[in-house]
């Protein structure tokens, strides 16, 4: 039997924002630019750059490939911290500020949960916390990797695996406010 394709992690976090949005980009390769993305573009420019430094006893790596084996994700984690005894915590990078919506908040602590799930198979150690980094305010927002988030990794990783395997495009969803910002609005 064949193993799955390697699911990216960007995929979770398109499925917790909007299934339609999902579709269009993971099964029908659509996308297109809009401020939001390009934005988000220019945030991830220089952690984007692989490099490892040491700062106040961390290690610290951008660009650090992660898979879970389990899940069968793929993807890269902005900056993870390593603290001295090998425990990582990982910092997603986001355009804005750090008082987003509860609901687009949600969709990033899953990106952000999916990686720390990758670290804790890759490294065999937990990873409890992650941060969101928002470049707008300067500011990070601490994440608990709490069972009820790392259940929710597994959920959307089935979901998004069904509507791959069944090949049908979500329809669009209710919140009239995340269309007007999709990128794929159109």
């Amino acid at each position: 039997m064949n193993e799955p394709e390697a699911l990216p992690l960007s995929a979770l976090q398109h499925w917790a924002y909007c299934p339609r949005q999902c579709g269009l980009i993971h099964l029908e390769q659509a996308f297109d630019d809009n401020l939001h993305t390009l934005r988000g573009q220019a945030v991830h420019a220089q952690v984007d750059q692989p490099g490892v430094e040491v700062r106040r006893g961390l290690r610290v790596e951008r660009a650090l490939p992660v898979w879970s084996d389990t899940l069968g994700l793929i993807g890269k984690a902005d900056v993870v911290e390593f603290e001295p005894d090998g425990t990582p915590y990982p910092v997603e990078y986001k355009h804005g500020n750090r008082h987003k919506a509860a609901a687009i908040a949600a969709c990033d602590d899953l990106q952000l949960a999916a990686q720390a799930w990758c670290l804790q198979e890759m490294t065999g150690r937990p990873v409890s916390e992650g941060a969101l980094y928002y470049a707008g305010s300067r500011r990070r927002r601490v994440v608990a990797i709490d069972a009820t988030l790392l259940q929710q990794v597994q959920t959307a990783t089935g979901a998004v695996r069904a509507m791959l395997d069944g090949g049908q495009l979500p329809p669009p969803c209710e919140d009239e406010r995340r269309c007007r910002g999709c990128s794929l609005h159109d």
